[in-house]
């Protein structure tokens, strides 16, 4: 699998953008960029087409927005991993995506060697998402989730902490000597009992309120 690129789609409205990522992107031994969009449908059909590893979208884009994109790529149960590159950093712009199903959320000045290293991280299962970001999204939940926690049991704690910690599934059925069904029946159970929509949050429960791997 070392030797398998990472299959990459750019989708930006921007074509000067999306010229310097593929141009970056194309110097790295492990990613290959397999395609380009100017707009979230497009990007939409590509991805079903391409159906590429990690996808770099933008928010703010004409016609279909990222935003809606990503609802799309939900819908259709589209396997890739979706990068949100963006310069909006407004609550009301991240918390939507983030929401929608994205995997990460950087601004558009992040280093080029950190946006290679978190195209893999996200491609590996993790959820990536810069310091204020995670703080926007903490400061939206705030006000809702939070008492919830003493419903959980210990090992929904510990499945929790794991996903804190950026495991996927199959790396949580694996430390815990579960069955990958069975961590999933506890993910959905944590997410229903916390009241919260996704493992993103879910990951930003558990730092928020120190649950997590290490204790």
């Amino acid at each position: 699998m070392a030797d398998t690129p990472i299959r990459v789609l750019l989708v930006d409205d921007h074509q000067v953008v999306r010229r310097g990522l593929r141009t970056f992107l194309e110097v790295q031994d492990d990613i290959e960029v397999v395609g380009e969009a100017g707009d979230g449908a497009h990007g939409v059909a590509l991805a079903e087409e391409l159906r590429p590893d990690v996808i770099l979208m933008d928010v703010k884009m004409p016609g279909m927005d990222g935003v809606d994109a990503l609802r799309r790529l939900q819908e259709l149960a589209n396997p890739a991993r979706v990068l949100i590159v963006t310069s909006f950093t407004e609550q009301r712009t991240v918390v939507p995506a983030l929401r929608a199903g994205a995997a990460g959320y950087l601004y558009k000045d992040i280093d080029p060697d950190a946006l290679a290293a978190a195209i893999r991280s996200v491609r590996a299962g993790h959820v990536l998402l810069q310091p204020e970001v995670a703080g926007a999204l903490l400061t939206q939940e705030d006000g809702g989730a939070g008492r919830g926690g003493s419903t959980l049991t210990d090992r929904e704690r510990e499945v929790l902490g794991l996903i804190a910690d950026g495991r996927s599934n199959r790396e949580i059925a694996r430390a815990l000597v579960l069955s990958e069904k069975t961590v999933k029946t506890h993910v959905s159970n944590i997410l229903m009992k916390l009241d919260l929509a996704d493992r993103t949050q879910a990951a930003l429960w558990a730092v928020r309120h120190g649950v997590t791997e290490r204790g």
